[in-house]
């Protein structure tokens, strides 16, 4: 069986070396690559062949990929790479695995085309200056041949080893059985419909209610999978921290269930949370976990694999151990790893990892989405930008003068954007180009200022940068998915005149995500609340042929008394007169059945307001709040307080921590109190994306706030019942629960009075 490395992959893996080095260097953007590779190989002669589609064999290890061009009638292969600023300052290493690309794919070439000899040419274009820097070396074709063969003999071993590993691992998933001597209610047809659809390449939305065990229910039928439909990888997303345990716990079960199954399981970890040194920059002369990064990676990189589960700690003690930077590792190890467990915005951002790497190693994926109703939310953060000139005031007050001219004409043209703009807050229909325009050439001035700056740049002049270059990237991209508007900030006492904030904001990010699940071989999107299913598609552009499915609860109507409360109105304009009917509710609930309650509102200013008063109207029964900002800390303590066999009530604001994703089972939560629909805010920027959706889907109302809202509700009345024994009840706060087109979007299960 030959094992397939394109020419890069085999080039960093084996001809990598020295220090990981990420001093800033502005690198040219994608577009600005392909734009500057076009260009160069546009000023060669007619002889000159362009994007040569080369593959060669060493064994059992098969090595393809596509050189830039081909000057047949002077004998030259040129490797071309764009850049900005000082040539100079490059990397040693960096040119070392750019030479060592050159020579595998001169070796490839001259043993397709029966040459003896070839010149190598590196070409260095700067994106700015339009200037091309060449450097030529020539060698035979028996050098090129040795130094291939060289690097595969390093590859060689792996590859062996890779391939055993694969095979080892098919074998052993398609004997895999259920870790559980049997399904839970609704959990084996939740599986079935996972392995169907990673058999039939599709996609699924697949709403699932609390206690059936989802995530087993998805893992296991996509792992059974892997063997026939030769899926690569599987990659476990999910929104928050608990959500990626649960993965790992569950993987953790399979694997217990079959200890001779060879499964690499990784979990990625946030920069932030995984840097060892936050005060050191990336580079050798700073960070001991960065200098001669690329000498020992080989040793931690097997030491990793070597163990079948990569989570944060065990990562982060192999790094250590061999004296590497434990993020940087994590990336390393995500080439190699059957199933990788992250956050969603490593396969779903306009820069994800794992998606890239997936279309640069053409694998074949699998995507499991967990708790996918945040995932709305979530793309739209990913697909938005914002620009506050008081920001950037800040910085162009100190930006060294090299930027004066760029900066100053950009501040004009922020100025002109809302000079004669009347109200605080104002949609437009099109972007500004004269701005965008002012703010791509104030960029590349940063970007060519920066790179010709040594050491550390600035933290607010880099910041800026990064946020003009996620705002003009979204620029080109816009259209009738995003919004673009405008903010005044008053002047006052800090600045004479008025500023503007300037927004990108995406409003259906289907558009941007459909990409993402066309390059997966199968994707499935499970949550207890998915509900309408005509939303979650045409929010987030899953395909037509998206296959559904509404898994019967296992929970029975008894165990959950819904209550509507109809006789009190949580709008905004009555909220103050709901406070004392709400405190009567919520204290003649607790001395009628006392026991632990979670009570939940749209703000901290409602509950506070409510809280207070029950504190003074009964000061014998125990309450604690949810604050503002908490910190995993104080949301710990707050969890603790319910505690079994616990009585108080805990006030908390929904869509919040305490929402979702928290597990209390039995008496630990014995009922809810929920004062509000979860209506978002009626505001000028919600109104305008009522507008938008009423435009594209016809729902503005309900896709904006009615089924947003009714979401938020379903999750946080889900705390209560968490398993087949757990009895309680929810009280819905509000006379609106009443409505049939409320009622209809409530769980089917629940049997609701009032």
């Amino acid at each position: 069986m030959q094992y397939v490395v394109a020419v890069r992959t085999l080039c960093e893996f084996a001809a990598r070396q020295g220090d990981l080095d990420l001093r800033f260097t502005p690198a040219p953007s994608a577009q600005e690559g392909i734009a500057g590779h076009q260009l160069v190989t546009g000023r060669r002669g007619p002889h000159y062949e362009r994007e040569l589609s080369l593959r060669g064999e060493f064994m059992h290890l098969t090595v393809r990929g596509r050189a830039d061009g081909y000057d047949s009638a002077r004998n030259v292969l040129e490797e071309i790479k764009t850049h900005r600023g000082d040539l100079a300052r490059q990397p040693a290493n960096h040119r070392h695995l750019h030479w060592a690309q050159a020579k595998v794919y001169g070796w490839l070439l001259c043993e397709a085309r029966g040459l003896s000899e070839l010149t190598l040419r590196l070409v260095y274009f700067d994106i700015a200056t339009q200037q091309e820097t060449a450097i030529s070396e020539a060698h035979s074709a028996p050098q090129l041949r040795l130094f291939f063969e060289t690097l595969c003999g390093r590859f060689l071993a792996w590859a062996a080893q890779e391939l055993a590993h694969r095979e080892a691992r098919d074998a052993a998933l398609a004997v895999l059985a259920f870790p559980h001597p049997q399904f839970r209610s609704g959990q084996r047809e939740l599986s079935e419909a996972v392995y169907k659809i990673a058999a039939n390449g599709r996609c699924l939305l697949a709403q699932a209610p609390t206690g059936i065990g989802k995530t087993v229910g998805t893992l296991f039928p996509l792992l059974k999978a892997c063997p026939a439909q030769k899926i690569d990888k599987v990659f476990y997303l999910a929104a928050k921290t608990p959500g990626r345990r649960l993965a790992l716990d569950a993987l953790a079960l399979i694997g217990a269930s079959a200890p001779a199954m060879p499964l690499r399981v990784l979990e990625l970890t946030a920069r932030d949370k995984a840097c060892e040194h936050p005060d050191k920059a990336c580079h050798g002369d700073s960070c001991p976990l960065a200098s001669g990064f690329y000498d020992r990676l080989p040793g931690a990189r097997a030491d990793s694999l070597a163990a079948p589960v990569m989570d944060r700690a065990a990562v982060r003690e192999v790094a250590l151990r061999h004296g590497v930077c434990p993020y940087y590792l994590a990336q390393e190890l995500a080439r190699w790893s059957d199933v990788v467990v992250g956050d969603y915005n490593y396969y779903f951002d306009g820069s994800a990892m794992l998606y890239a790497m997936t279309l640069a190693q053409e694998w074949k994926v699998g995507v499991l989405v967990d708790e996918a109703h945040n995932m709305v939310e979530r793309a739209r953060r990913m697909y938005s930008a914002e620009l506050r000139q008081d920001d950037f005031r800040a910085v162009r007050r100190k930006a060294p003068a090299a930027l004066k001219r760029p900066f100053d004409k950009l501040q004009r043209a922020w100025n002109a954007v809302h000079s004669v703009q009347l109200k605080p807050y104002e949609a437009r229909d099109a972007l500004p180009d004269a701005f965008v325009t002012a703010l791509q050439q104030a960029s590349a001035a940063v970007s060519d200022h920066l790179a010709e700056t040594p050491a550390q740049p600035d933290a607010s002049l880099q910041q800026f940068y990064f946020g003009a270059l996620q705002f003009t990237r979204l620029a080109e991209a816009f259209g009738s998915h995003s919004l673009f508007d405008v903010t005044l900030e008053p002047a006052g006492a800090a600045r004479r005149q008025d500023d503007a904030t300037l927004c990108i904001r995406n409003v259906v990010p289907a558009p941007f995500l459909k990409a993402r699940f066309g390059a997966a071989q199968s994707a499935a999107l499970f949550s207890a609340t998915l509900s309408p299913r005509d939303y979650y598609r045409d929010m987030l552009g899953l395909p037509e042929n998206c296959a559904w499915i509404d898994v019967a609860s296992p929970f029975e109507p008894q165990q959950l008394a819904v209550q509507v409360v109809r006789t009190i109105s949580t709008r905004y304009p009555h909220r103050q007169r709901s406070a004392a009917p709400i405190v009567r509710l919520i204290a003649q609930r607790y001395a009628d059945a006392p026991g632990n309650y979670l009570a939940f509102f749209s703000s901290f200013d409602y509950l506070q307001l409510v809280s207070s008063l029950l504190r003074e109207q009964h000061p014998l029964l125990p309450v604690w709040e949810q604050e503002r900002r908490m910190d995993e800390g104080a949301r710990t303590a707050f969890l603790e307080r319910f505690a079994p066999g616990g009585r108080g009530v805990g006030f908390a604001v929904l869509g919040g921590s305490f929402g979702e994703g928290i597990d209390l089972r039995g008496d630990r939560l014995v009922g809810a109190f929920i004062a509000t629909l979860g209506l978002p805010q009626v505001n000028e920027v919600n109104e305008q994306m009522k507008a938008r959706m009423g435009q594209a889907f016809g729902a503005g109302y309900d896709y904006t706030y009615l089924y947003p809202g009714i979401q938020k509700v379903v999750q946080a009345a889900g705390r209560v019942i968490r398993t087949r024994e757990d009895r309680g009840v929810v009280y819905l706060i509000d006379d609106r629960f009443a409505q049939p087109a409320v009622r209809d979007l409530l769980p089917s299960w629940w049997s609701v009075a009032g």
